[in-house]
């Protein structure tokens, strides 16, 4: 079990602590399966609801806030019945606009996972505006539920009168299976390999600005982040962010960083190169390696 689910794991209650111990292992992905949803369920007498919310201090131990201080941890709850931690992250040193917001991490956990939506969202804090804005790209928006301690009520009702992909006439929205074999790059490095078919899944219907990076760890595990664009464009969340954020979920140090490469659509009008070479810095870590095709 990583260290940083000790002391949250105390304050559970005794057979949902028990339950829990077995799955929080080495191999622990930062989620839940149908099978240890009811394994949890069945230990604690808990409905999904409580369950979730009972889960949420393991979620927030993943948080990695260096200047705010402010733990945040979400659950997304994946169409096929997975549930996806996430946490805030923030990085020491460039711009505010590098970090992560929960939500954010929670979702693209789920979207990495293989999910094509969400059903409901379980925070320990209210989503701020930016995360409502980001949350309304999802495919499932219109009836998405987000959950708090004291409140269950649909995204729509957090974000009256909003604005989203529909709006600029995009009916493909974040999360839904994404294919853009345009991309084609020769090279027989497994690194690249993991960036391009990364970058080949990614959301950017606004500026085409497909985009994926992969990390390589010192222990030899890859993570990779995919571009998910948002109709507001501020929201948006970078690849290197995104894959600095599910590193994390999983365990990894990003200390321990031995690569980074970044492939994005080089007929884009936008680039992450500088971004993703801000937040590499941050990390104090390698060099980013980078190819635009």
């Amino acid at each position: 079990m990583h260290p940083r689910f000790a002391k949250p794991l105390e304050t559970l209650s005794a057979p949902l602590q028990a339950a829990l111990r077995p799955m929080l292992d080495e191999g622990f992905n930062a989620s839940f399966s149908p099978a240890q949803i009811a394994i949890l369920k069945a230990a604690t007498g808990l409905e999904d609801r409580a369950l979730r919310l009972a889960l949420l201090p393991l979620a927030a131990a993943c948080s990695v806030a260096p200047i705010s201080k402010f733990f945040v941890g979400a659950i997304a709850c994946g169409l096929s019945g997975h549930w996806y931690l996430g946490a805030n992250m923030e990085f020491a040193g460039p711009g505010l606009f590098h970090s992560v917001h929960a939500e954010q991490s929670a979702i693209s956990n789920a979207w990495l996972g293989g999910e094509t939506g969400i059903s409901e969202i379980t925070v320990n804090y209210t989503p701020c505006g930016h995360c409502r804005q980001f949350m309304n790209e999802l495919s499932t928006a219109k009836t998405l539920k987000v959950s708090l301690p004291d409140d269950l009520s649909e995204l729509q009702s957090f974000l009256p009168h909003s604005f989203g992909p529909a709006d600029l006439d995009i009916t493909d929205a974040l999360m839904s299976p994404q294919a853009h074999d345009e991309l084609v790059l020769e090279s027989d490095d497994p690194l690249w390999q993991a960036a391009l078919t990364a970058a080949r899944q990614s959301y950017a219907p606004y500026s085409q600005g497909y985009a994926a990076v992969a990390l390589q760890f010192a222990d030899g595990r890859v993570f990779c982040g995919r571009y998910a664009e948002n109709a507001a464009f501020n929201p948006s969340l970078p690849p290197m962010q995104m894959a600095c954020a599910h590193a994390v979920l999983n365990g990894e140090d990003l200390g321990t960083v031995r690569r980074a490469v970044l492939l994005e659509n080089g007929n884009s009008p936008i680039s992450q190169r500088d971004a993703a070479q801000s937040t590499l810095k941050a990390l104090g870590s390698v060099e980013l390696e980078y190819k635009a095709v």
